[in-house]
């Protein structure tokens, strides 16, 4: 069969279980099938398929339709400017966290040396696409799970950072190396209750998710902590719920962080708050 034909045939399927991207996600399976980019697949519709090709493209288009997502079909992401390894060890790296390296890089001049702290490292994305783009800072890196730890080094590897960011399996509050000039953090932030009715997310590590009963118990340790690990004017740039704008801005008050802005993402929700440790 041809290049077309399957992908109708996983068109219908993926249709069928009520996959809204289906399209897009036949293409992105077939691309991974074939080991070609998703353009070269579309440029040769009418090849032929091996039948060791066509099962392996079913195979993915069946983990697919039970909402399995795409980047853990094909363990990879693209964030920001680099492709990262993913696996089920970890959160799948979203555009709406690309907030976060965009403000950090516009705290850093190019020619600074910074010293900055990833809390819940996960894959790496975060410090690692920072440290892309400023040669001269070095990042520590802290999570509490062993695998996304060892995620995160392969990600350090392929992008030739290991040299430059330290990891350490560690809580925050277990954690005091010096001072840092920022801190970075995509904390759990869902409420407990809420994560069972989340659909694909489902298939994502939940100590990444689970943010406690109120959503907030993690990002207020993380806020707590980074009061002692930043110096004085060092930031904070924070990730956070849509809902969660007024009880984090009142806590990092509380705790003496000044507010520098409020960014939203992508769906005008707030996702991200940038402040600055005052004393």
């Amino acid at each position: 069969m041809k290049i077309i034909d399957n992908l109708k045939d996983g068109y219908e399927i993926l249709k069928e279980n009520n996959i809204s991207s289906y399209k897009i996600d036949c293409e992105i399976l077939m691309s991974q099938t074939l080991n070609i980019s998703r353009e070269e697949v579309l440029l040769n519709l009418e090849k032929e398929m091996k039948e060791e090709e066509k099962e392996k493209y079913f195979n993915y288009i069946n983990r697919r339709k039970k909402d399995v997502p795409i980047a853990y079909i094909t363990k990879n992401k693209n964030f920001w400017r680099e492709k990262f390894i993913i696996n089920e060890s970890t959160l799948i790296p979203r555009p709406d966290s690309e907030h976060l390296v965009e403000q950090a890089l516009k705290l850093i001049k190019k020619d600074k040396s910074k010293r900055i702290l990833d809390i819940g490292v996960g894959s790496g994305c975060l410090s690692i696409s920072i440290l892309k783009e400023r040669p001269y800072c070095e990042c520590d890196a802290i999570d509490l799970s062993k695998n996304a730890l060892k995620l995160a080094k392969i990600n350090a590897n392929l992008h030739q950072l290991s040299d430059r960011i330290k990891f350490y399996k560690r809580d925050v509050d277990n954690f005091y190396n010096g001072k840092y000039d920022l801190v970075i953090s995509n904390p759990p932030y869902i409420k407990k209750h809420r994560i069972k009715y989340l659909g694909a997310i489902n298939y994502e590590p939940k100590i990444a998710l689970d943010g406690g009963l109120d959503g907030l118990e993690v990002i207020r340790k993380v806020i707590s902590k980074s009061k002692y690990l930043l110096k004085i004017n060092g930031k904070l740039i924070l990730e956070i719920g849509y809902d969660q704008k007024y009880k984090v801005m009142s806590f990092l008050r509380e705790k003496s962080f000044f507010i520098n802005r409020i960014i939203k993402d992508y769906g005008n929700n707030t996702r991200c708050i940038v402040s600055t440790n005052k004393n």
